[in-house]
């Protein structure tokens, strides 16, 4: 009787190992596939802050040409 026990709870202790070891694995990948597509939006997101920066350098540009329109054109008046 008491060696049926002992090889029951063997078993369980067993499945319950493989059980853990499926879990973590499935876990671990999980993971592995959102830090690849956080490193997808960080890049993203540096793209985004690089097209900021020249949209901002163009539009200084521009206000300094429009600046000096609008000193033309009150110099004509």
């Amino acid at each position: 009787m008491f060696g049926g026990v002992v090889a029951i709870a063997i078993v369980l202790i067993a499945i319950g190992g493989i059980a853990a070891s499926v879990v973590s694995y499935f876990s671990l990948q999980k993971h592995r596939a959102d830090a690849v597509a956080m490193a997808g939006y960080r890049k993203l997101a540096e793209q985004a802050v690089a097209n900021q920066e020249s949209l901002r350098v163009e539009l200084e540009g521009l206000t300094k040409r429009l600046t000096a329109v609008e000193e033309l054109l009150r110099s004509v008046e």
